[in-house]
């Protein structure tokens, strides 16, 4: 294996054990924000040693174990109880195999995962709502900042100093790493739901890069999130989010080409979507509505996803009722990007004229004027009405914003087809 072999090892690796270890150190020390330096230490270390020694059988029990020496090494020096500095002394001079060790199992609460006690001890109310999402986006998804900030449709630099007073504030206030009980859980839930899906968002639609998904992301958030379905089933929201994230990612397989180019919704290989993640999904949408009450914003989307899943095929699909849903989730949900998600669910239902007109109405929102899906929907729109000349403009528009080296070629493509309609009508 070459050094370059291995470099793209070490990567694939961290991308997958990286929250995994944040969480186990941050369990371990208090410090989220110390955790996260000494995972990025074991990084380093795993960077100079392994061209030398080649990648362990068990890479993840490895940068586990290099980071619990140098956590050792910061509670000797913070005093910390004997006992305790004992007893990790002793788990790290063992042979770790699985990655979880006895002292870790014997520390386990009523949920038992250190990742979903990151998300709630990064959602902690002493944290703006912001805060709490781009922090936990850092630490469990892994994503860098710019991609978070795109995410939220906000500068890098805005994030980036939202992180930095986030970690510094757990740190200083001394926030228990755990997950809360009571009244105190259920106040963090909406902030923990939003960054599952957050996550799971960057795993369907990856905002920068060469891949157009990242079936990881979305497997961690959906494993979470049934994590957190069972901690409380009768949460209508959760069990909305559960089934929203088990529909869509039945898609994935159809999403894109062998070679990893883009195919749209109406597109795709119906026959290629995980007929069991469909049935999950419609189960716990079932469940949710069973339960009563207004429907959430989760719950909504969840219901949107089920009219496509229950089509055979894209002709199939009941927009009128898809519209709908989606005029009901922007009273529960105002935003602009969900007003841009109806107006293409109206062009569906009652023609691409009556879409535009919504979109138009748009051209002016703060928060869509560097969204590429913005005019990338308008070019779909005017290429329907044979305005193909319209329809490049704004095809190549979106491809100069998007950071997404796929769709960026998808984009390029569609604004060169409609070049070409345009010479010849």
């Amino acid at each position: 294996m070459t050094a370059t072999d291995i470099h793209r090892s070490i990567e694939a690796v961290w991308r997958i054990e990286s929250a995994r270890l944040i969480a186990g150190l941050a369990r371990m020390l208090r410090d989220v924000g110390l955790a996260e330096e000494l995972a990025q230490d074991a990084l380093v270390t795993a960077l100079e040693r392994w061209p030398q020694t080649g990648v362990p059988d068990n890479p993840g029990a490895w940068l586990m174990t290099a980071a619990k020496h140098r956590a050792i090494d910061q509670l000797r020096r913070k005093k910390l109880i004997e006992r305790k500095h004992e007893a990790l002394a002793y788990e790290t001079e063992g042979e770790v195999e699985d990655g979880k060790s006895e002292l870790e199992t014997m520390l386990d609460d009523d949920i038992g995962d250190d990742l979903l006690r990151l998300i709630f001890t990064a959602c902690h109310p002493v944290l703006s709502a912001e805060a709490r999402a781009a922090l936990t986006l850092r630490l469990l998804g892994g994503l860098t900042t710019d991609e978070i900030a795109r995410a939220f449709l906000v500068p890098e630099p805005t994030i980036s100093q939202r992180i930095v007073r986030a970690k510094r504030t757990l740190a200083e206030k001394r926030i228990p790493f755990e997950v809360p009980r009571g009244e105190e859980r259920n106040e963090r839930l909406a902030s923990v739901l939003e960054v599952i899906y957050l996550i799971f968002n960057e795993g369907y639609a990856t905002t920068s890069g060469d891949d157009w998904i990242r079936p990881e992301l979305c497997n961690e958030a959906m494993r979470l999130g049934r994590v957190l379905a069972g901690l409380a089933p009768q949460e209508p929201e959760v069990l909305g989010l559960m089934a929203l994230m088990e529909i869509q990612a039945s898609r994935l397989r159809a999403r894109t080409t062998p070679t990893g180019e883009p195919i749209l919704l109406p597109d795709q290989d119906r026959s290629r979507w995980d007929p069991l993640l469909i049935r999950r999904g419609l189960a716990a949408l079932e469940h949710a509505e069973k339960l009563g009450g207004t429907r959430g914003p989760y719950a909504l989307q969840a219901a949107i996803g089920a009219c496509h899943a229950r089509a055979r095929t894209a002709e199939a699909t009941d927009w009128k009722r898809i519209a709908a849903l989606y005029a009901e989730l922007a009273q529960a949900l105002p935003s602009p990007i969900v007003e841009l998600n109806r107006a293409v669910a109206v062009a569906m239902a009652s023609g691409p004229a009556a879409g535009l007109a919504l979109v138009d109405a748009l051209a002016d929102e703060p928060l869509l004027r560097n969204y590429h899906l913005l005019p990338s929907v308008r070019g779909d729109l005017l290429s329907r009405l044979e305005r193909h000349a319209e329809a490049r403009e704004e095809f190549e528009r979106a491809a100069t914003l998007t950071r997404n080296g796929r769709e960026r070629t998808f984009l390029q493509q569609r604004a060169a087809a409609c070049a070409e309609a345009a010479r010849h009508p």
